[in-house]
């Protein structure tokens, strides 16, 4: 499968070269401290110069101020900022101006009505993410393993490119790119031995996976 990738949450030298390595498109880094995933700036910066021309580097936010999107893009070379919280359509298309930056809008579905949501983001947003509602309690930015209900946005489309996340695995990620028509998937949890802890060998087996399918 002709399938683009972005491999999230990475936090280590070795896991990114690996994320590379198998032929992932994007690779992202989170900068939301309550997240397992969660890297610093300095850390973020210092991995970020080690990725490749060519290999997007996406930085997760949520609902991030301007002053603190100042020191991020200020201090770590990016090429997409990722909004992965309650972020208006406004505020989208403020960072959109501000940083120069290509932006990606996260979105959770669990119902049909959230497919409305995509609709209103997808036009003021460079790309949506289209994943699994977060269980309330946890309030995590996405990495929860959840996929969702992947009938409700079969051979969907929105005014801009999306991505499928929720829950992907190397075991289920053909049968959700059959299912949906995506061309694009990013995932997190489900190339991870632990919370936080990403696994190159699991890394090369979901490409693998995908490829063959």
């Amino acid at each position: 499968m002709d399938t683009r990738v972005k491999i999230c949450g990475l936090k280590t030298p070795v896991t990114v070269a690996a994320a590379v390595e198998a032929g992932a498109q994007y690779v992202g880094f989170v900068f939301v401290p309550k997240s397992p995933r969660y890297v610093d700036i300095p850390t973020g910066r210092d991995l970020a110069l080690d990725v490749p021309v060519g290999v997007a580097k996406v930085a997760l936010v949520m609902n991030a101020s301007d002053e603190e999107l100042d020191r991020l893009t200020g201090e770590v070379p990016l090429d997409m900022l990722q909004l992965h919280g309650d972020e208006s359509l406004e505020r989208v298309s403020e960072v959109r101006a501000r940083y120069g930056l290509p932006v990606m809008k996260a979105i959770g579905v669990s119902e049909p009505r959230d497919l409305q949501v995509l609709d209103a983001y997808g036009m003021v947003a460079d790309q949506l993410l289209v994943d699994a509602k977060a269980p309330k309690e946890n309030g995590l930015p996405g990495g929860n393993g959840l996929p969702f209900d992947w009938r409700l946005i079969s051979k969907r489309g929105w005014n801009a490119p999306w991505m499928l996340a929720g829950g992907l695995t190397a075991e289920n990620v053909v049968q959700a790119v059959q299912m949906t028509g995506t061309k694009q998937v990013d995932l997190s949890s489900g190339v991870e031995s632990a919370p936080g802890v990403k696994d190159p060998a699991m890394i090369r087996a979901f490409m693998k996976a995908l490829r063959a399918g």
